[in-house]
């Protein structure tokens, strides 16, 4: 009985925090006048003294904030930059980060918020996807833009923005790159008249975010300002306050970190304490020096902090909650004990999709139930065929309890983002995410790309990406649940599991992208094949193990699967170690040429 009127108790809560920021979500709709600046605008006019940043030691007033968006404004003003104009932002975390897209946002311009690990081909396809004129570069991430010597996009106009914290850097002289810093000095510190955004909408688009590449290209998704508008409603729901100040170590270019955390703060009136990239050596540290009481995190994040040793900052903090994805069920509550954590918030959502759950009632292991406004549905798809299942009718079929399906989101218009697709730069990537005559002729879904299962209590779980999933021995593999097993061990500190070709059979058989944790123990392949015996069925283990001495991440610290499952486990095409499993032996040994023709001429199996 008692525990009953808890969970009565906690549902009344989190009622009342909805009332209390939902609506706004209304008044910052898409077909609304309000936007991104506005709210700028508003923060400082409210509490212009109040600390909106802290960073390496320096804190910046959300009146200094405002202020510095409106040099930047006014530039772009006079370089005839505004509504329908993209400009790439090329730049590690810091203050200025966010003071230039506030800036260009407030004469309606969109920013192509760039990877700030891209070099090369991959830079030179992100500014290309943006269609952008003008790059703003941080001192920082000059070398990546002279990496694009013989290749550069051609009529793009560069500016480097100084960094405080990088003298080398600003000093540095590039040909043909102009210096921001001079060109913005000068400039009015007032806010630009309103007109100048008049017909500006909350449809519109106030960034490009990239989605991570993990399987292909990355695509620019259309981020609108009513998306930014709600960007923050999970740390809100929490019960963020003014008084709060959120940790964020996550790239300012994902929406994890440039909206969901830099929004809830405007919302609130709170204080972000930001970093330049993730350490888990310093990341309690600075949660206690910088006083934060709350942080975002990803999955991956919170299994470095799991596997680094024991520190005395990790029981000094002030922590109230943490809000983000991807805490898996296997290290969920050894990550909230070890550090102390009262409250963890898991969402599911993306940047491009028009489906949001949140998880606050401590479900361990569950992304939570849908949000308000957003109709979802789970359905079933045949991995093998890699398409919907569909019945007489023509009609998808819906999953039920405990039955793992396609997450998929109802396109709609309305008065709220919930439920709008904005889509990509791309026509074509955006119709690949519209699903039609799902349930009825002519209706319109967007398709995850993600395997859910839901349970007798409504609660969602994440099992898998489609694409990751494969079919070996006529049964599905979830790479998520193998890549969980892998990771349990103690040698182990990062790994991607995918499917690969073998000749003569169907299907495709696992392999794994393995990186060992610096100072672990060593590699035993008698001991791992043991470990993934027991905790695997035969169909699930996988096959083949590549050892990486470093492994190329995306900005959230994923494995990049695409360049992995090309490769395969061909000597002439990867250079690092290959390991087989075994069974006669009970052993990964490495794969020899021997090993190879044995497995042509169909003498091993598999």
């Amino acid at each position: 009985m008692r525990a009953r009127w808890a969970r009565i108790a906690l549902r009344l809560r989190l009622l009342g925090r909805a009332l209390r920021w939902m609506p706004g979500l209304i008044l910052w709709g898409p077909g609304s006048r309000r936007t991104a600046a506005d709210l700028i605008e508003r923060c400082a006019a409210r509490h212009p003294e109040r600390t909106f940043v802290r960073f390496e030691g320096r804190n910046r007033s959300y009146a200094a904030y405002n202020a510095a968006a409106n040099r930047v404004a006014h530039w772009a003003l006079e370089r005839g930059i505004g509504k329908g104009q993209v400009v790439a932002l090329l730049m590690e975390n810091r203050p200025e980060y966010l003071e230039l897209w506030a800036g260009l946002a407030k004469v309606g311009a969109t920013t192509a918020l760039i990877n700030n690990s891209l070099s090369g081909p991959a830079l030179v396809h992100a500014l290309e996807e943006a269609g952008c004129k003008t790059l703003l570069l941080g001192a920082e991430c000059i070398e990546a833009w002279e990496s694009l010597e013989p290749v550069r996009p051609a009529g793009v106009n560069v500016f480097v923005v100084g960094d405080p914290g990088n003298a080398a850097g600003a000093a540095r002289q590039t040909p043909g790159v102009g210096s921001f810093d001079a060109e913005v000095e000068g400039y009015s510190d007032k806010n630009p008249m309103a007109s100048v955004r008049g017909d500006l909408r909350g449809a519109d688009a106030l960034f490009y975010i990239y989605t991570s590449g993990t399987t292909g290209l990355p695509k620019a998704a259309r981020f609108s300002h009513a998306r930014f508008a709600g960007g923050g409603i999970f740390s809100l729901l929490s019960g963020m306050t003014r008084r709060d100040v959120m940790y964020c170590s996550l790239p300012l270019y994902h929406t994890v970190g440039g909206v969901m955390c830099v929004n809830a703060v405007l919302r609130a009136g709170a204080t972000l304490a930001l970093r330049r990239r993730f350490s888990a050596s310093h990341f309690w540290q600075d949660v206690v020096e910088m006083e934060a009481t709350a942080f975002q995190y990803i999955g991956e994040m919170c299994r470095y902090l799991l596997a680094a040793p024991p520190g005395p900052w990790e029981k000094r903090h002030r922590v109230r909650f943490c809000v983000g994805n991807g805490l898996r069920p296997d290290i969920w509550e050894s990550f909230q004990q070890r550090f102390d954590i009262p409250h963890i918030s898991e969402f599911y959502g993306a940047t491009e999709s028009n489906v949001a759950m949140i998880n606050l009632e401590d479900h361990m292991g569950s992304v939570g139930r849908p949000m308000p406004g957003t109709r979802v549905a789970l359905i079933r798809y045949n991995v093998a065929r890699e398409e919907h299942v569909r019945d007489a009718d023509g009609h998808c079929v819906p999953c039920a309890n405990d039955e793992s399906g396609e997450l998929i989101g109802e396109i709609r218009e309305g008065r709220t983002a919930a439920g709008r697709f904005e889509g990509y730069t791309s026509k074509k990537a955006t119709e690949k995410k519209v699903l039609h005559d799902v349930f009825r002729p002519g209706d319109r879904w967007f398709r995850t790309g993600d395997l859910l299962r839901r349970d007798a209590l409504g609660f969602y779980y994440f099992v898998d990406r489609i694409g990751d999933t494969f079919r070996w021995r006529g049964e599905n593999v979830s790479t998520q649940e193998v890549a969980e097993v892998l990771t349990r061990r103690p040698e182990i500190e990062l790994c991607a599991v995918y499917g690969v070709e073998v000749p003569g059979c169907d299907g495709r058989v696992g392999m794994a992208a393995l990186v060992l944790r610096d100072g672990g123990p060593a590699f035993d392949g008698s001991a791992l094949y043991a470990h993934v015996a027991e905790a695997l069925p035969p169909y699930a283990q996988p096959a083949f193990l590549r050892f990486q001495s470093e492994a190329e991440l995306t900005g959230t610290f994923k494995l990049r699967k695409v360049e992995l499952q090309a490769q395969g486990f061909d000597p002439d095409r990867v250079n690092d170690p290959l390991y087989y499993r075994d069974t006669a032996a009970g052993c990964f040994k490495p794969v020899t040429s021997n090993v190879l023709a044995a497995l042509h001429r169909g003498d091993l199996k598999l």
